[in-house]
C-alpha cells in the first residue's frame, strides 16, 4: 500500500513547522540586536500611552529571548519527528509508530508554543490520522 498522501502531508507539516524555526530565529536575533531595537523604541513621539519604558523594554526582550529557545527548540524537535515518521511510513514499514509519532508530536508541540505552531500540527495530525486509520484491502482467495 502507498503512503503518498501521508509523505505529503507530513512534509507540508514539516514545512510548516520550518517557518516557525525561522519565526524563532528572528525572536533570537531582535532579542540580539537590542540596540537597534531600543533606538527604534526611543525615539518616540512622546505620548506616554505609546512610548515603552526602560523597565518594559527589558522585560519585553527578555520574554522574546526566552520565546524564541523555545519556538526554535520545539520546531527543530518536530521538524526531526516528522522526518523519523516518513522514514517509517517509507515502503509502508511500520504505519502505526509512524501515526503515533504524528500525532503526538502535533500535540505536544502545539501546546508547548502556545498555538504558533497548530497550523503545521494539523498536517501532522490529519497525517497521523491516516495511518492508524488506512489498512491495506485484504483480498478473499477461494
Amino acid at each position: 500500500m502507498k503512503r503518498t498522501a501521508e509523505i505529503v502531508l507530513g512534509i507540508i507539516g514539516a514545512l510548516g513547522y520550518a517557518f516557525m524555526a525561522a519565526i524563532g530565529g528572528f525572536m533570537l536575533w531582535m532579542q540580539n540586536n537590542r540596540d537597534l531595537i531600543e533606538t527604534e523604541l526611543t525615539t518616540g513621539t512622546g505620548d506616554p500611552t505609546t512610548d515603552f519604558s526602560m523597565e518594559e523594554f527589558e522585560a519585553a526582550m527578555d520574554m522574546l529571548g526566552a520565546g524564541g529557545w523555545i519556538v526554535l527548540i520545539s520546531a527543530i524537535a518536530a521538524i526531526v519527528l516528522g522526518i523519523v515518521a516518513m522514514v517509517l511510513l517509507k515502503g509502508n514499514k511500520k504505519p502505526v509508530v509512524a501515526g503515533i509519532i504524528f500525532i503526538a508530536t502535533a500535540i505536544i508541540i502545539s501546546i508547548t508554543t502556545t498555538g504558533l505552531g497548530v497550523i503545521a500540527g494539523i498536517f501532522y495530525l490529519i497525517a497521523g490520522i491516516m495511518c492508524l486509520v488506512r489498512k491495506p484491502q485484504t483480498t478473499l482467495e477461494m
